[in-house]
Order: structure tokens, then C-alpha cells, then sequence
């Protein structure tokens, strides 16, 4: 075996004693060591039902200690570890199966009666507590696996807001340089905590600090669900000092009393990820003298792309950032030419951390990567200093009258208002214009259109001036809390 490959073990030989996962919603803890026997056992049990190199084991389940069951007994033994989202239809779940087709899912008793309801011949292990583990039936089995760091480790299925989901291949290699470049570059150490409320199905809940902390020596706290009160409260508990959390989360969180009442002592920075984070809270986080910076990653790469110094935050307030130690970015035009300072391009990345395919989609692995070159679908801009910026999805750009609009700059500007809520932008179908700017607003007190329409007024360009106000109650989530927009533009086209 390549002595890259299973690091975990690596790990559990240096620091056997120390806190690798703790549990926030039963307390329960485990070392490194104690972990690792766990790890022995499911990889024994996967043996033992004839999972061999390339087959797939799934969970499906909220955050749990099986998934590092399942994950480091698949790199230990050469499977495809496949998190599973927990909270897709059972129709959703039915094709990620179907195209996964694992041979063991782990399944979580409250969607049990989901999994019968579905074709696969997988094996099922009911994951019905933490010690479910110790109801295995395993003997002891050597590993003879010959293991490269090019093969396949994990699948990740992406959204799929706009078609099928893909199955994302990171490769052991892929993970590993993730972890070493969030490392190195975000300057991690086995003093370092985290909690993770993010799905570890998402990319961000696995990979972002979770995986990183676990190679350095740090602690994982694992929380099953998200609760802004809890989760609040739990990085007191907890000692946390590093964190990720996507925009809607935060967005809940700034409200709860844990929030107004904590210093947060052992904080070192708050990280928001997953979705541009509106510039209210950064303020919010200001205003209590708390590192706060924004991330940019996609399953597809990293997810972690870039590093910025909490202490810059303030003067480049919404960068991300510049690349960080081991990857490359360029931002190109539509000719394939890199754009000059400020202007707006599609932002490439290159790098060992990168994807390898998608499963059963070769065309579709053709398109995304080019010479090397992860095309991520995002546009950017990149200023005189070097920081990033990233500007929105290249799908979601609106196309008004001629001109481009960019609907993070409407958001951001919209979400400044203190009487705004939340708000969204996105382009709707127009005879005259082609598209026409449209906001989706949600209200804390009655405001009328024509005053929305002035307040976007004072600050905005005439073209950039949504032409339509929808006031709603609540914007649409995907499962991980992004705002859905396929979902706004249903609802009014």
C-alpha cells in the first residue's frame, strides 16, 4: 500500500489518545485509537460480504459516527465511500442508488422504511445507535488491497437544481491534498475544534474542516441536525475554534440569544460557505469584534480554493480571497482568455485536490475539465491586490436589454435594508428585454412595491433595478440551506 494512502492509521499511531469525534447530541466520545477499532471492524465486515476495490458502501443518515466507520474502513480497503443526502424523495434516492449501486448502505432507523421501499440489493445495516457497531458479526481478515492515490474514495452527489445529479470521484488523493493544503494554508493544528452542522452527504460537511482536523490530530463534533440555538451554544460547550457554516445558518443564528449573550472565547474564526454571504452578517460579527471571513469551494474542487486573513476582511470586505498554497486559478472570458484586473470572468481552478470524473458521465467530465482546468461555472473578478471576488453562477447572470446583471449586487444591496429580511434576484423571461430583473423579498414589516422599487433607486443603476417585486414569506432552501432559485423562477413563470 502506498504510504500516502491510509493515513489514518498514520494518525492513530501518533496521537492514539487524543479526542478524535465527539457526539454533541448524546455526549458520547471517542479517541483515535478507539475510532481505529472501529474503523478494523467495518472493514472486516465489509470483507467479509465480498465488498472488493471500486464497490461502493453508502450511508443514509444525518451526521453520525458511522460515517467515519464507513469512511476509513473504504480508504483502508480500497471501496467507494457514498454519502447519501438524507433528506431527497424517496424518487431522488431511488436514482442515486440505482446509479451508485452500493453493495452495503448503511441506513439510519427513520428512513428504513424508506430504503425497503426501494429496489437494491444492497446489504443493509441498521444504524440505530452508536454502539451498532458492536452488533456486527466480523472476523478478523487481512488487508492485501494494492491502492494508488489516483482511485476512487469518495462520491458526492451534487444538487442537481438543474438536471440529474453527478456523482463527484475524489480520489484518495484528492482528499488527502484538500486536507493538506486547508492545513497549511489555514494554519490547523491538533489544538484546533470544530463542530459540523453541514450534512457530511455535502462536500462542505466532510471536507471542509472535518477530514483536515482529522489528519492534523484535531476534534470533530458531530451534530446530527442543525438548530441555530443549539449549534450556537454547543461552540461555547465545545471549545470550538474554527467553524463552517453556510449564509442561511448564520442568518438564524445572529437572531438567537446564545448569540447576543456569548464572547465566544475560544474562537478563532467563523467561515461561511456554500453560497455568497450578505454583507449584514459580516456586521453582525464586527460589531462583536469576531473573525469572520467567506470561503469558495465546489465538490468538484476541494471543496477550500482560497485563503483570506480575517484581518483583511474588513478592507476587502466580500473577497474570498487569494488561492491558497497548492492550487491555481485563472478567470477567463468567453474567448478563453484570462480578463483583465476587476473584470468579470468564469473562475478556473487547477490542482491535486481536484475531482477525477463523474460516474457514468464521461461527456459531462469532458466539458467541466479542460487541460487540466476545473471549469467551476462561477464568475469572478479578481482586484489590483490580487483578492478574489466571487461574483455569482455563470447560469444565474441576467441578460437584460443587452446588458449583464449580476443578482449578487442587487441581493447585497437589497439585504441592507433593515426592514429586508432575506431577498433574492433572478432573470424571468421578458418579450422586450429578454429577461427582466425580478427580487424576491422576504419582509420583517409591510413595505409596498414603489417603496422597494425607490430605495433600489438610490443606489443602483437604472438597468440593474428589478422591474418586478414578489413579497413572500419564506425563500426556498436546497437541503444544505442555499436559496433555490429554479424554485423561485416555477413559482413565477
Amino acid at each position: 500500500m502506498h504510504y500516502n494512502i491510509n493515513w489514518f492509521e498514520n494518525r492513530v499511531k501518533l496521537t492514539p489518545n487524543a479526542i478524535a469525534v465527539i457526539d454533541s447530541d448524546t455526549n458520547e466520545s471517542w479517541t483515535y485509537e478507539q475510532l481505529q477499532h472501529r474503523v478494523t471492524k467495518m472493514g472486516n465486515y465489509f470483507q467479509m460480504h465480498d465488498v472488493q476495490k471500486g464497490d461502493r458502501v453508502a450511508v443514509l443518515a444525518p451526521n453520525h459516527i458511522s460515517y467515519f466507520d464507513f469512511f476509513f474502513a473504504a480508504m483502508k480497503i480500497g471501496a467507494i465511500f457514498v454519502p447519501l443526502n438524507w433528506r431527497l424523495s424517496e424518487e431522488e434516492l431511488k436514482y442515486l442508488i440505482q446509479d451508485a449501486e452500493p453493495k452495503i448502505i448503511g441506513v439510519a432507523p427513520s428512513f428504513m422504511e424508506k430504503i425497503n421501499n426501494l429496489s437494491t440489493n444492497a446489504s443493509l445495516i441498521n444504524i440505530s445507535h452508536n454502539q451498532y457497531i458492536n452488533h456486527l458479526q466480523v472476523k478478523q481478515i487481512s488487508v492485501n488491497t494494492i491502492l494508488n492515490e489516483e482511485d476512487p474514495l469518495v462520491m458526492i452527489y451534487t444538487g442537481g437544481t438543474t438536471g440529474k445529479p453527478k456523482g463527484v470521484i475524489l480520489s484518495h488523493r484528492s482528499i488527502l491534498w484538500n486536507a493538506l493544503n486547508t492545513i497549511i494554508s489555514w494554519e490547523l493544528s491538533s489544538d484546533d475544534i470544530t463542530i459540523t452542522c453541514l450534512p457530511m452527504s455535502h462536500t462542505g460537511g466532510l471536507n471542509v474542516y472535518t477530514l483536515p482536523l482529522l489528519l492534523v490530530g484535531g476534534t470533530v463534533v458531530i451534530a446530527s441536525e442543525f438548530h441555530a440555538e443549539k449549534a450556537t451554544r454547543d461552540l461555547v460547550k465545545y471549545k470550538c475554534t474554527v467553524v463552517l457554516f453556510v449564509p442561511t445558518m448564520y442568518h438564524m443564528m445572529i437572531q438567537t440569544n446564545a448569540f447576543k449573550q456569548s464572547t465566544f472565547p475560544d474562537m478563532k474564526v467563523f467561515v461561511s460557505g456554500g453560497a455568497p454571504c450578505p454583507l449584514k452578517i459580516y456586521k453582525e460579527f464586527a460589531k462583536k469584534g469576531l473573525k469572520f471571513k467567506e470561503g469558495y469551494g465546489l465538490t468538484e474542487a476541494g471543496p477550500n480554493n482560497f485563503y483570506i486573513d480575517p484581518s483583511d476582511v474588513g478592507t476587502k470586505l466580500g473577497s474570498v480571497g487569494k488561492p491558497m498554497l497548492f492550487n491555481d486559478i485563472q478567470i477567463i472570458n468567453e474567448n478563453g482568455k484570462e480578463v483583465r484586473t476587476n473584470e468579470v470572468g468564469e473562475l478556473l481552478i487547477r490542482g491535486n485536490h481536484a475531482f477525477e470524473y463523474y460516474w457514468n458521465k464521461h461527456e459531462e467530465t469532458k466539458k467541466t475539465i479542460a487541460n487540466g482546468w476545473i471549469h467551476t461555472g462561477d464568475l469572478a473578478r479578481k482586484d489590483q491586490d490580487g483578492y478574489v471576488y466571487i461574483v455569482g453562477r455563470k447560469k444565474d447572470m441576467i441578460i437584460t436589454g443587452g446588458e449583464n446583471v449580476y443578482p449578487l449586487e442587487i441581493e447585497q444591496w437589497l439585504e441592507a435594508h433593515s426592514n429586508i429580511d432575506e431577498a433574492a434576484v433572478t432573470g424571468l423571461p421578458d418579450e422586450k428585454w429578454g429577461e427582466v430583473v425580478t427580487a424576491f423579498v422576504v419582509l420583517k414589516d409591510p413595505m409596498t412595491e414603489a417603496e422597494l422599487e425607490a430605495y433600489c433607486n438610490q443606489k443602483l443603476t437604472r438597468y440593474k433595478v428589478p422591474k418586478k417585486f414578489f413579497i413572500i414569506a419564506e425563500l426556498p432552501k436546497t437541503p444544505i440551506g442555499k436559496i433555490n432559485k429554479i424554485e423561485l423562477q416555477k413559482m413565477k413563470v
